[in-house]
């Protein structure tokens, strides 16, 4: 047996090679963590969140869904509606509310720029649901918004809601998703599980999309309201997706009903010619301010594209940074075109330093070629210049970027 003295020596060893072993850990891993980690050119780097959904200006998710969503006017024996709707597909085809086109003859399309009205046919519709589906052949290839049906907001989400209430078309009211899974019963419609917002919807308004304002997704269907128009309710786009899917899947051009008699819808009236021209001078100028030069010179008549290519166009429009229309006025209707004049200001980037606003004048003559509203004719007169200094923000330190 070993003598008690035996005994520590082997303990005392094992202690302090314990401890060395340690100490010998520790100042690997303080030198790896000082010198490796603090090299900026080695293999460590501070990882950023990356957020590939990027968030959309609002400007741009506005303009996108106006080019998209329609104005409807449903006309029947005895009884006229209006409503709104919004391309889905490639097809031409349009969702909207089945009480905006029931009991309907005859189905019109307005488009959002204002410059075409379309017969449409009802490829179908489920009162119950509160849904149909139209087809227009003249809408076919022209876009359609951006859906996932997948896709839930959250309660307190912030929304935009699209229509045109009372006529005015291209209006947008904003709010938030204030409740969700509500029901009830109106008339021949059975809501069931509908989003409440906090948006006004109001007549003219059913049909329209709903748009998630941080993603710019169509996430619904808006169709009713409380009576004071302060609440509205929307269709959630996921819980009819799939049958609209199927109704346009087995829609035949050959089968549906697009024998509308012309002169029903291309009469020019003076009141509808006023706001409609007003309306595309307007769209015109968001056009450019989004940088849809394409759009914008597609509102031109051939006149005017004869004048100036598109390259051109382009070459002239993208010197203004942002354009901020001051007043418009209208003339008074001559047949079937009306004079338009427009204040705006365009700023232009001088330099890195200066900015220059200048002050235009244009007229627009705004009638119809071919049964389709546009701008025929557009002189601009430079009526004055001012300058002021461009005012850079002050940087941020390297704390509070990474705050």
């Amino acid at each position: 047996m070993l003598s008690k003295n035996n005994k520590v020596l082997p303990i005392s060893l094992s202690v302090v090679t314990l401890i060395v072993g340690l100490l010998a850990i520790f100042v690997y891993f303080n030198y790896w963590e000082d010198d490796v980690l603090a090299t900026e050119n080695g293999l460590v780097k501070v990882v950023e969140n990356e957020n590939n959904n990027e968030m959309k200006d609002l400007q741009t998710i506005i303009h996108e869904a106006e080019k998209y969503v329609v104005q409807i006017e449903a006309v029947g024996s005895s009884t006229e509606s209006e409503g709104s709707g919004f391309l889905f597909n490639d097809k031409g085809d349009i969702v909207t509310n089945a009480h905006v086109v029931d009991n309907a003859t005859d189905i019109f399309v307005k488009t959002s720029d204002g410059t075409s009205t379309y017969p449409a046919a009802l490829i179908d519709m489920n009162e119950k649901k509160d849904i149909a589906v139209l087809r227009v052949p003249q809408l076919k290839n022209q876009g359609s918004v951006n859906i996932n049906p997948n896709f839930e907001p959250n309660i307190g989400d912030e929304i935009i809601a699209v229509g045109s209430p009372h006529g005015y078309a291209g209006t947008f009211t904003d709010g938030i998703i204030s409740a969700k899974n509500r029901s009830f019963s109106v008339n021949n419609s059975e809501y069931k599980n509908l989003y409440q917002i906090s948006a006004s919807i109001l007549q003219g308004n059913s049909g329209g999309p709903l748009i998630h304002k941080e993603t710019g997704l169509i996430i619904g269907i808006n169709a009713a309201a409380s009576k004071d128009g302060n609440i509205g309710f929307t269709i959630p786009i996921s819980q009819v997706y799939d049958m609209i899917q199927m109704w346009s899947d087995v829609a035949d051009d050959e089968e549906l009903n697009f024998e509308i008699d012309p002169k029903a819808y291309q009469s020019v009236d003076a009141s509808s010619l006023r706001n409609d021209a007003e309306y595309i001078v307007n769209y015109y100028y968001d056009t450019l301010n989004v940088r849809d030069y394409f759009a914008a010179y597609s509102l031109l008549g051939s006149e005017e594209q004869i004048k100036r290519s598109y390259q051109d166009f382009r070459d002239l429009s993208v010197q203004s940074i942002n354009i901020n229309v001051q007043n418009i006025e209208l003339g008074e209707p001559e047949e079937d075109s009306i004079k338009v004049t427009a204040f705006a200001d365009h700023s232009i980037r001088k330099n890195e330093e200066i900015l220059e606003t200048h002050h235009y004048k244009s007229v627009f003559t705004v009638g119809y070629e071919n049964d389709q509203l546009k701008i025929l004719s557009l002189n601009r007169e430079l009526l004055s210049k001012t300058e002021q200094e461009i005012k850079e923000e002050p940087k941020k330190n390297q704390s509070d970027q990474q705050s």
